[in-house]
Protein backbone atom coordinates (compact mmCIF):
# COMPACT_ATOMS: atom_id res chain seq x y z
CA UNK A 1 0.00 0.00 0.00
CA UNK A 2 1.36 3.62 -0.91
CA UNK A 3 -0.05 6.61 -0.32
CA UNK A 4 -1.06 9.08 -2.94
CA UNK A 5 -2.32 12.55 -0.85
CA UNK A 6 -0.53 14.29 0.62
CA UNK A 7 3.58 13.91 0.49
CA UNK A 8 3.11 10.43 -2.75
CA UNK A 9 5.45 7.91 -1.57
CA UNK A 10 5.87 4.75 -3.25
CA UNK A 11 7.02 2.86 0.03
CA UNK A 12 5.00 0.04 1.30
CA UNK A 13 3.40 1.49 4.16
CA UNK A 14 3.65 -1.09 7.38
CA UNK A 15 0.69 -1.61 10.15
CA UNK A 16 2.60 1.36 12.00
CA UNK A 17 2.29 3.63 8.80
CA UNK A 18 -1.26 2.83 8.64
CA UNK A 19 -2.13 3.76 12.33
CA UNK A 20 -0.26 7.34 11.99
CA UNK A 21 -2.01 8.19 8.53
CA UNK A 22 -5.55 7.53 10.44
CA UNK A 23 -4.22 8.76 14.10
CA UNK A 24 -6.74 11.41 15.74
CA UNK A 25 -6.39 14.34 17.76
CA UNK A 26 -7.41 13.72 21.48
CA UNK A 27 -11.07 14.73 21.87
CA UNK A 28 -14.53 13.63 20.90
CA UNK A 29 -14.26 12.86 16.63
CA UNK A 30 -16.81 10.26 14.83
CA UNK A 31 -15.46 8.89 11.96
CA UNK A 32 -17.49 6.92 9.15
CA UNK A 33 -16.20 3.82 7.58
CA UNK A 34 -17.30 1.99 4.19
CA UNK A 35 -16.13 -0.16 1.05
CA UNK A 36 -18.35 0.90 -2.15
CA UNK A 37 -17.83 -0.45 -5.96
CA UNK A 38 -17.53 2.99 -7.98
CA UNK A 39 -21.25 3.05 -8.85
CA UNK A 40 -21.58 2.98 -5.36
CA UNK A 41 -22.93 -0.40 -4.21
CA UNK A 42 -22.47 -1.37 -0.53
CA UNK A 43 -22.34 -4.86 -0.72
CA UNK A 44 -21.91 -8.38 -3.16
CA UNK A 45 -25.06 -11.08 -2.42
CA UNK A 46 -25.85 -9.03 0.68
CA UNK A 47 -22.16 -8.59 2.19
CA UNK A 48 -19.53 -5.83 1.91
CA UNK A 49 -16.98 -9.04 2.02
CA UNK A 50 -17.16 -8.98 -2.03
CA UNK A 51 -16.11 -5.33 -2.25
CA UNK A 52 -13.32 -6.17 0.42
CA UNK A 53 -9.49 -6.57 -0.14
CA UNK A 54 -6.66 -7.59 1.75
CA UNK A 55 -5.50 -3.65 2.45
CA UNK A 56 -9.09 -2.98 2.62
CA UNK A 57 -9.20 -5.42 6.20
CA UNK A 58 -5.76 -3.75 6.84
CA UNK A 59 -7.60 -0.37 6.87
CA UNK A 60 -10.57 -1.68 8.63
CA UNK A 61 -8.24 -3.66 11.71
CA UNK A 62 -6.50 -0.20 11.80
CA UNK A 63 -9.61 1.96 12.65
CA UNK A 64 -10.87 -0.46 15.11
CA UNK A 65 -7.45 -0.03 16.96
CA UNK A 66 -7.79 3.56 16.85
CA UNK A 67 -11.19 3.76 18.16
CA UNK A 68 -13.34 3.63 21.51
CA UNK A 69 -16.15 1.86 20.49
CA UNK A 70 -18.08 1.21 17.44
CA UNK A 71 -21.29 2.24 16.16
CA UNK A 72 -23.29 0.01 13.59
CA UNK A 73 -27.18 -0.40 13.20
CA UNK A 74 -28.69 -3.77 13.84
CA UNK A 75 -29.30 -4.62 10.35
CA UNK A 76 -25.91 -4.39 9.49
CA UNK A 77 -24.47 -6.08 12.91
CA UNK A 78 -26.93 -9.02 11.64
CA UNK A 79 -26.19 -9.40 8.06
CA UNK A 80 -22.72 -9.32 8.33
CA UNK A 81 -22.25 -11.57 11.21
CA UNK A 82 -20.88 -9.13 13.94
CA UNK A 83 -19.60 -10.82 17.28
CA UNK A 84 -17.66 -8.92 20.47
CA UNK A 85 -14.08 -8.20 19.85
CA UNK A 86 -12.03 -10.29 22.39
CA UNK A 87 -8.90 -9.29 24.18
CA UNK A 88 -7.27 -12.01 22.10
CA UNK A 89 -8.48 -11.24 18.79
CA UNK A 90 -5.79 -9.85 16.28
CA UNK A 91 -7.92 -6.37 16.46
CA UNK A 92 -7.40 -7.08 20.57
CA UNK A 93 -3.77 -7.73 20.31
CA UNK A 94 -3.14 -4.68 17.67
CA UNK A 95 -5.16 -2.44 20.17
CA UNK A 96 -3.06 -3.23 23.12
CA UNK A 97 -0.31 -3.19 21.26
CA UNK A 98 -0.88 0.67 20.78
CA UNK A 99 -2.06 0.93 24.01
CA UNK A 100 -5.48 0.82 24.50
CA UNK A 101 -8.04 -0.91 26.14
CA UNK A 102 -7.89 -4.57 24.19
CA UNK A 103 -11.55 -4.76 24.08
CA UNK A 104 -13.29 -3.01 21.98
CA UNK A 105 -17.29 -2.37 22.95
CA UNK A 106 -19.79 -2.45 20.00
CA UNK A 107 -22.91 -0.35 19.92
CA UNK A 108 -26.35 -1.66 18.51
CA UNK A 109 -28.20 0.99 16.89
CA UNK A 110 -31.43 0.06 16.88
CA UNK A 111 -35.07 2.38 17.19
CA UNK A 112 -37.02 -1.42 18.35
CA UNK A 113 -34.24 -2.32 20.86
CA UNK A 114 -33.65 -5.78 17.71
CA UNK A 115 -31.17 -6.69 19.39
CA UNK A 116 -32.35 -10.23 21.70
CA UNK A 117 -31.11 -11.46 24.46
CA UNK A 118 -29.37 -14.81 23.70
CA UNK A 119 -27.49 -13.43 20.58
CA UNK A 120 -23.83 -13.55 20.59
CA UNK A 121 -23.64 -9.83 20.78
CA UNK A 122 -26.03 -9.56 23.80
CA UNK A 123 -23.58 -9.15 26.56
CA UNK A 124 -20.66 -6.92 27.77
CA UNK A 125 -19.16 -4.96 27.04
CA UNK A 126 -22.29 -4.54 24.20
CA UNK A 127 -24.13 -1.41 24.04
CA UNK A 128 -27.66 -0.81 23.01
CA UNK A 129 -28.34 2.52 21.48
CA UNK A 130 -32.16 3.02 21.31
CA UNK A 131 -34.93 4.88 22.17
CA UNK A 132 -38.51 5.20 24.45
CA UNK A 133 -40.52 3.81 22.06
CA UNK A 134 -38.91 0.58 22.14
CA UNK A 135 -39.76 -2.55 24.01
CA UNK A 136 -39.26 -2.10 27.77
CA UNK A 137 -39.53 -5.86 28.12
CA UNK A 138 -36.93 -6.12 26.15
CA UNK A 139 -34.73 -3.36 26.82
CA UNK A 140 -35.13 -4.79 30.54
CA UNK A 141 -34.13 -8.17 28.93
CA UNK A 142 -31.18 -7.05 27.33
CA UNK A 143 -29.80 -5.06 30.21
CA UNK A 144 -30.33 -8.31 32.93
CA UNK A 145 -27.71 -9.65 30.06
CA UNK A 146 -25.45 -7.44 30.97
CA UNK A 147 -26.15 -4.89 28.14
CA UNK A 148 -25.70 -0.97 28.09
CA UNK A 149 -28.90 0.28 27.28
CA UNK A 150 -29.06 3.55 26.16
CA UNK A 151 -32.21 5.65 25.86
CA UNK A 152 -31.46 8.14 23.29
CA UNK A 153 -35.04 9.96 22.23
CA UNK A 154 -38.57 9.36 22.06
CA UNK A 155 -39.86 7.91 18.86
CA UNK A 156 -36.69 7.59 17.38
CA UNK A 157 -32.61 7.22 18.17
CA UNK A 158 -31.22 11.15 18.61
CA UNK A 159 -27.80 10.43 17.23
CA UNK A 160 -26.24 13.93 18.95
CA UNK A 161 -27.62 12.60 22.58
CA UNK A 162 -26.73 9.24 21.98
CA UNK A 163 -22.75 10.39 20.66
CA UNK A 164 -22.77 12.82 23.84
CA UNK A 165 -24.37 9.41 26.02
CA UNK A 166 -21.21 7.44 24.73
CA UNK A 167 -18.41 9.97 25.12
CA UNK A 168 -20.19 10.34 29.08
CA UNK A 169 -19.42 6.68 29.23
CA UNK A 170 -15.27 7.60 27.80
CA UNK A 171 -16.11 6.56 24.30
CA UNK A 172 -15.41 9.36 22.46
CA UNK A 173 -13.96 8.65 19.54
CA UNK A 174 -16.81 6.95 17.83
CA UNK A 175 -16.00 4.57 14.34
CA UNK A 176 -19.48 4.01 12.79
CA UNK A 177 -19.45 1.07 10.34
CA UNK A 178 -22.87 1.73 8.86
CA UNK A 179 -25.47 0.85 6.87
CA UNK A 180 -26.49 3.04 4.70
CA UNK A 181 -29.60 4.00 7.01
CA UNK A 182 -27.15 5.14 9.88
CA UNK A 183 -24.90 6.96 7.84
CA UNK A 184 -27.82 8.95 6.36
CA UNK A 185 -29.50 9.68 9.93
CA UNK A 186 -25.51 10.68 10.92
CA UNK A 187 -24.89 13.40 8.28
CA UNK A 188 -28.41 14.42 8.21
CA UNK A 189 -27.94 14.70 12.39
CA UNK A 190 -24.49 16.66 11.60
CA UNK A 191 -22.63 14.35 13.58
CA UNK A 192 -20.28 13.02 11.10
CA UNK A 193 -16.69 14.73 11.21
CA UNK A 194 -14.83 11.98 9.04
CA UNK A 195 -15.54 9.91 5.85
CA UNK A 196 -13.06 6.90 5.66
CA UNK A 197 -13.97 4.85 1.92
CA UNK A 198 -12.47 2.37 0.37
CA UNK A 199 -13.41 2.70 -3.28
CA UNK A 200 -13.49 -0.93 -4.93
CA UNK A 201 -12.93 -0.63 -8.78
CA UNK A 202 -15.88 -2.77 -9.45
CA UNK A 203 -19.32 -2.08 -10.78
CA UNK A 204 -22.26 -3.98 -9.05
CA UNK A 205 -25.60 -2.48 -9.70
CA UNK A 206 -28.84 -2.91 -7.51
CA UNK A 207 -30.13 -1.35 -4.96
CA UNK A 208 -27.92 -1.40 -1.67
CA UNK A 209 -26.04 2.29 -1.96
CA UNK A 210 -23.98 4.06 0.07
CA UNK A 211 -26.96 6.26 1.42
CA UNK A 212 -30.20 5.01 1.38
CA UNK A 213 -32.66 8.17 0.57
CA UNK A 214 -31.42 11.93 -0.12
CA UNK A 215 -30.19 14.01 2.30
CA UNK A 216 -31.84 17.08 3.11
CA UNK A 217 -28.42 19.03 2.29
CA UNK A 218 -25.79 18.12 0.11
CA UNK A 219 -22.95 17.80 2.21
CA UNK A 220 -19.58 18.06 0.28
CA UNK A 221 -16.53 16.86 1.85
CA UNK A 222 -13.06 17.52 1.84
CA UNK A 223 -10.46 15.26 0.28
CA UNK A 224 -7.52 15.18 3.26
CA UNK A 225 -5.70 11.74 2.35
CA UNK A 226 -5.50 8.81 -0.49
CA UNK A 227 -4.02 5.71 -0.18
CA UNK A 228 -3.81 3.19 -3.12
CA UNK A 229 -3.16 -0.79 -3.47
CA UNK A 230 -3.69 -2.99 -6.83
CA UNK A 231 -5.83 -0.46 -7.45
CA UNK A 232 -7.70 -0.06 -4.70
CA UNK A 233 -8.60 3.53 -3.00
CA UNK A 234 -8.61 4.22 0.27
CA UNK A 235 -9.76 7.97 1.03
CA UNK A 236 -9.92 10.09 4.04
CA UNK A 237 -11.93 13.24 3.96
CA UNK A 238 -12.89 15.29 6.23
CA UNK A 239 -16.85 16.29 6.42
CA UNK A 240 -18.23 19.59 7.91
CA UNK A 241 -15.59 22.70 9.16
Amino acid sequence: MRRLLPSPSGADLTDDDLADAYALLPGRSFRVDFVASLDGAVTVDGVSAGLGSPGDRRVFSTLRALADVVLVGHGTAAGEGYRPVAAGSPVGRRRAALGRPPELPIAVVSRRASLAPGDRLARPPTLLVTCAAADAGRRAALADAGVDVLVCGDADVDLPLAVDRLAGRGFEQVLCEGGPALLSAALDAGVVDELDLTVSPALVGGQARLLDRALRDVVRPRLVQVLEEDGVLFTRYAVGS
